[in-house]
């Protein structure tokens, strides 16, 4: 009795900490990209029972720690280990196997032979450089390449992840459900998929040289204006239109937030849209329906008038998906052409 006490006092004053809850954790930081229960979406399905006995509690710790470097899949550094444990026990609770343990050690291969028996098996489905397919995840309503888009094997984030005997298991056996064959029923030899490991793991010191810092843009596009804001809200429609975007409709920033007669006339929003460039771009990424269609404010703050839009390139960077990059950029030149235009 004295230790059951002793115990709802330590937990009462945060002396003894519960157990972190991996479902909960998993519901709060996972489910939206790889579905509630793990059948995929946005990320690949966790619950596949090939992807389960095909990797083990190190590859998924190490793959939710570090993430994906440009390809969707976050680095969750603020979950403390036991909470990342936590984690990975639920994912593996969906198997009714056992995980299966690789050791750490280094195959030995021939990385150049390696290369040849790429470009002929694995380029097709993960790029030729190893880059990876295009897209994210799991093709639902949008069209794909493949049902499951090809991991990026010369990703960071996969090379510290995957050791060569997990990569050397999931090229033998290969994983039911997925475009991804066993090697060794394709006719390979053991020494041949010994070499391919070897080829993938030379991708190791193209990912260490290819590391840069991110770079640091603003979060929000801003010009100031000479003319008055009516005078500016017609330039931008007409820069709009120059740029073979459609205007949607122009409106007052608080509409629809505050009594309708009672928004601020000094804020004015434009809403438009190129819809070519929205498909290919929802098709790249569908979470950039998040800031698409686009938008431009025109605001007097201080006497002075001011263009502003939010910046494509800063959110590019939250949204860690390199094929998204070049979108964002052509985006973000075309708020800035809009900006220039109507300020000049």
């Amino acid at each position: 009795m004295r230790l059951i006490l002793l115990a709802v006092f330590m937990l009462a004053t945060g002396l003894l900490q519960a157990a972190p809850d991996g479902g909960q954790l998993y519901a709060r930081h996972c489910a939206v990209c790889h579905g509630d229960k793990g059948t995929g979406g946005v990320g690949i399905p966790l619950a596949l029972p090939s992807f389960l006995e095909s990797v083990d509690d190190a590859f998924l710790r190490k793959t939710i720690r570090h993430g994906r470097p440009g390809r969707v899949m976050p680095a969750f550094t603020a979950l403390s280990d036991t909470q990342l444990n936590a984690v990975v026990g639920f994912i593996r609770s969906w198997s009714e196997k056992p995980a299966p343990v690789f050791s750490h050690e280094t195959v030995k291969g021939n990385p150049v032979h390696g290369r040849e028996l790429y470009a002929s098996y694995c380029a097709m489905c993960h790029g030729a450089e190893g880059e990876g397919g295009k897209g994210t995840g799991v093709t639902f309503s949008r069209r794909r390449d493949l049902p499951i888009i090809a991991p990026a094997l010369n990703n960071p984030g996969f090379l510290a992840a995957a050791s060569d005997e997990m990569i050397r298991h999931t090229l033998q056996y290969g994983r039911e459900g997925t475009p991804m064959r066993s090697f060794l029923v394709q006719g390979l030899s053991e020494q041949d998929i010994n070499d391919l490991v070897s080829y993938v793991r030379s991708f190791s010191v193209e990912a260490d040289s290819a590391k840069q810092a991110p770079a640091k843009d603003a979060p929000v596009l801003v010009g100031e204006s000479p003319y008055t804001l009516e005078e500016t809200v017609e330039n931008v429609r007409q820069s709009i239109i120059s740029q073979n975007f459609q205007l949607i409709r122009t409106d007052y920033l608080e509409h629809g937030l505050v009594e309708e007669g009672k928004e601020d006339k000094r804020q004015v929003v434009l809403h438009f849209c190129n819809f070519k460039f929205l498909y290919e771009a929802l098709a790249i990424d569908p979470r950039v329906g998040m800031f698409l269609p686009c938008k431009v404010t025109v605001a007097e703050v201080g006497g002075k008038v001011q263009v502003m839009t939010i910046n494509p390139l800063y959110l590019s960077h939250l949204f860690n998906n390199n094929e998204l990059d070049d979108a964002c950029k052509r985006m973000a030149a075309v708020y800035r052409a809009i900006i220039e235009d109507a300020t000049l």
